[in-house]
């Protein structure tokens, strides 16, 4: 049996039939004065609110929703990537100058908590526009052991349990971000835990806010950063390891290549003959 739902916009109302959207008696004499061809290529805008965990893993959230949020209660829980910490940041101002903010503390807070300190820090820089990732580094599985136990004996039977965790031969990554504007977008890869996204929003140090964030992404983690509107991103970001080419994993990442035009490509090609 077909079911059908309203979806309500500022601007089309349609009724939603399994997802082909068809017009009522009143908007096809609201839209009468559109050719046919057109009529049949409107969609409407989607306004529904969803859950917090289909926000999350769908259209995105603030960073700022995620640092608040109860990662006990069952619906965040299941959401959230396991491993995966977002913690917030003052952001400063000093009046006539700019503004200071803090990264972490070593002995305080979450990294302390989990047991994790950076052996190598890095600087970046993302022009407008632009993308980078997804990126992914591979778990370190102790020899003997099935990579999915494992995994699932860290993530889901001993969560707390820190000094089970092999910083020191997988690469983690702490980011944070200085100027600017990004989304990122986070995919669980890991054997044997269930594939989970989380998309959300970060502000670098010049918007203060509540979105202003530390973000923790632990090794096997696909990660993907892009930058949101017209400004130069700026980050930083410490490593569990030193970097290793071959910690070093891509997917679908073919958004960070600018190709040459084809034109281009036929006259170097042809250049050398």
């Amino acid at each position: 049996m077909e079911t059908t739902d309203r979806v309500t916009t500022g601007c089309l109302d349609f009724a939603r039939h399994d997802n082909v959207f068809q017009m009522t008696k009143r908007e096809k004499n609201l839209w009468q004065g559109i050719d046919p061809g057109a009529q049949n290529a409107l969609t409407p805008r989607d306004y529904r609110t969803a859950s917090f965990a289909q926000e999350l893993a769908q259209r995105g959230v603030d960073a700022g929703q995620l640092v608040v949020a109860d990662k006990s209660e069952p619906e965040i829980k299941e959401a959230w990537i396991p491993g995966v910490e977002i913690f917030g940041r003052k952001i400063h101002p000093q009046r006539h100058r700019g503004c200071f903010g803090e990264f972490v503390r070593r002995d305080e807070g979450i990294l302390a908590q989990i047991g994790l300190w950076p052996k190598q820090w890095s600087a970046a820089r993302m022009f407008a526009f632009t993308a980078k990732g997804f990126h992914v580094h591979p778990p370190s599985v102790p020899e003997g052991s099935a990579a999915a136990d494992w995994l699932r004996r860290l993530f889901v039977d001993e969560p707390e349990n820190y000094s089970l965790r092999r910083y020191d031969d997988e690469q983690w990554d702490v980011m944070f971000f200085l100027q600017g504007r990004v989304e990122m977008i986070l995919c669980d890869t890991r054997a044997g835990l269930p594939r989970r996204v989380m998309r959300f929003f970060i502000d670098g140090d010049n918007h203060r806010g509540n979105n202003n964030v530390g973000v923790v992404i632990p090794a096997g983690v696909a990660h993907a950063i892009r930058a949101e509107g017209g400004e130069d991103v700026i980050m930083v970001y410490g490593t569990s390891t030193i970097f290793h080419p071959k910690f070093e994993g891509r997917i679908a990442s073919d958004v960070e290549s600018a190709e040459l035009p084809e034109s281009w490509h036929k006259f170097l090609d042809q250049s050398g003959k």
